[in-house]
């Protein structure tokens, strides 16, 4: 098996180099100092299990991640960081790590944390859970959204993002050149397609906690 570690300071990279030897059998290390080498290592020598450290020079390890996901490449990536707040985990997480481990800890997590991304499987430290869990439910929400406005039309999304500005049905139907009963009518449709209750301001409510999403979807 071959593993790739990324990290600036050689102690730490040696005593992870120590585990990972008297762990695995017939194992193949290849050591970086810096993201820069770590990426072009992960393209030219494959190998199974990158473990990156965020801070590092030329480029993080969220940079180095987030192109072996954009290139598709074979490398799963652990981040191995002192870095525990919730921010940080996502950012992981949406960058297409597979593990996420605190450096206090990686003697005793790093082992069961590659064998579970080996079989294909996240990981993330016990310690930090809570905030996995809170992650992961709101990536759902995300995705259950994002099903719910495939089903708006061009128009209806249009009229979304103009409500999401805090514009009125008569600002809109001015910028979007329709009548104003047409844009209560997208209004009404909308509600129904996003499943809102037949109150007067549940459609810029769910704009309102929905910020984030609305910003990402790129038909607007």
């Amino acid at each position: 098996m071959k593993f790739l570690i990324a990290d600036d300071h050689p102690i730490f990279r040696a005593g992870l180099k120590d585990i990972l030897l008297s762990s695995f059998k017939k194992i193949e290390l290849i050591e970086c100092v810096n993201g820069l080498q770590a990426i072009e290592s992960i393209r030219t020598k494959n190998p199974e299990i990158a473990i990156l450290d965020i801070n590092m020079p030329e480029l993080n390890g969220l940079e180095v991640a987030k192109k072996v996901l954009d290139e598709k490449l074979i490398t799963k990536v652990i981040i191995l960081t002192m870095y525990r707040d919730r921010e940080m985990i996502k950012k992981a997480m949406n960058s297409g790590a597979y593990g996420y481990i605190l450096k206090d800890f990686a003697a005793e997590e790093i082992i069961e944390c590659i064998e579970k991304v080996k079989g294909n499987e996240k990981y993330i430290g016990p310690e930090l859970k809570s905030f996995y869990n809170e992650i992961d439910q709101e990536n759902a929400k995300k995705r259950d959204l994002h099903q719910l406005l495939k089903n708006l039309s061009q128009a209806e999304l249009k009229t979304l993002k103009l409500v999401s500005q805090n514009k009125s049905t008569k600002e809109i139907a001015e910028l979007l050149f329709l009548s104003e009963k047409t844009i209560e009518n997208y209004r009404s449709k909308i509600c129904q397609k996003l499943m809102l209750p037949p109150r007067n301001n549940s459609l810029l409510l769910w704009t309102s906690e929905n910020k984030e999403l609305l910003s990402s979807i790129n038909e607007f």
